[in-house]
Order: structure tokens, then sequence, then C-alpha cells
């Protein structure tokens, strides 16, 4: 299988925990460029991998994993026809390289490291193994609807682009990009009326408020 084409313009958009058809038709016509399918249990927002399957293509389609094994989540992929496996677990390197370099994405806590020095260093570490990265709040597992301390990550450099996470809203979206300069957002539930169920207008906003 052909390796995923990241769009090259910034900032790229992905809006994550998609569960309804009318909300892709969203994103689309909001020019959103990545959209996640949440297979962890545990969440508000899970799908199986024959839901995520039945809803329209958007953009690159990734799979949000917390506990699978590297086999699960290679299957759930080509159930689910996803191109890209978002690794929520504190995967190891061998781990994202069995999903597949190119379809890896890592994600990281900055509140879990002492500097960004230190980040810094983990980030180059998992490069050669991962696509993309993604910083989230909190220290580990799921999302936490929580904003990072966005100042914290200037001086951030990385061999792969990154994606910003963690409580980002419309209203916020411009502030965000302008302090520590991601190469692009996550925003999921910063868009939701009630878990799982995007509002039209909210991901409009947001992709204006990014500068697209």
């Amino acid at each position: 299988m052909a390796s995923p084409k990241i769009p090259e313009h910034r900032p790229l958009i992905k809006v994550c925990g998609m569960t309804r058809a009318e909300d892709l038709k969203a994103c689309r016509e909001a020019g959103v460029d990545l959209t996640g399918f949440i297979f962890h249990p545990g969440s508000p927002r899970f799908v199986t991998p024959e839901q995520a399957a039945g809803l329209p293509r958007v953009g690159l389609r990734v799979g949000v994993f917390v506990s699978q094994s590297a086999e699960e989540v290679r299957e759930i992929m080509n159930t689910a026809d996803l191109d890209l496996a978002q690794l929520h677990g504190k995967q190891d390197k061998e781990f994202c390289r069995a999903v597949g370099k190119d379809r890896a994405i890592r994600v990281f806590w900055p509140a879990g490291y002492d500097s960004v020095k230190e980040l810094n260093r983990d980030l180059t570490r998992f490069a050669p193994v991962c696509r993309m990265f993604l910083l989230d709040s909190g220290t580990g597992g799921g999302g936490h609807g929580t904003a990072i301390d966005w100042s914290g990550l200037q001086g951030l450099e990385t061999e792969r682009p990154w994606l910003l996470a963690g409580g980002l809203t419309p209203g916020t979206v411009a502030e965000a990009l302008r302090t520590c300069s991601p190469d692009g957002l996550d925003l999921n539930s910063g868009l939701e009326s009630s878990p799982g169920c995007k509002e039209a207008e909210l991901i409009r906003t947001a992709v204006k408020a990014s500068g697209r």
C-alpha cells in the first residue's frame, strides 16, 4: 500500500472523535485535512471498525489506539479503511515500526517532561519510526479536554510534522498557532454539543480561525 500523502499546506486541521456521517460532511465542506476515529472502548466516542468503515471518507483517516496490540491495530486499520494510526498508549519504537513508520502518529505528553530539551530528545529518538507526532495534555492515555501550556513548547524542534491537541476551541485556535507554531491542530471536544456530536458551525469557525 502506498504511503499516505500528507497535505503540504499549514496548518493541518484534524477533527477527532468522529461518529456521525453528517459531521464528516461538515468537515469536508470546511476543508478539514484529517478525521479521527477512536477505537478505545473507554471513550464516549468509541466506534467499532465496522462502524468507522461505514462512515464517509474525508481527508486522511486516522485511528486512535490505546491498548491494542500492533497486530490488532493493523487489522483494524484494514477493516476501517484507515491511513494512519495515532498511538496513545506510550507504545515503543518497535510497536511503531510494526504498525508502519509511514503510518504511525506517536502521541507525547509535554507535561511529563522536565524541559522542552528532554521532549526534543524523545521526539528525535522516535522520528525514524513515525510519520507525525501529536502533543497532548495530561501525562498519558486518552484525551483530557484540557489545554497544554503552549508557551512551554516554544523552541520545539522536530524532524516530523507535529499536531497540537488538548482542549482546543475555535476561540483558542489562533492563539495556539501564534504561541507555539505547530504544523497542525487536533480538535475534538471543543467542537461538540455532546460527546461524539460535532457542530458544523464550530468546525467552520475553527478552520477559519486557523487562517486557512
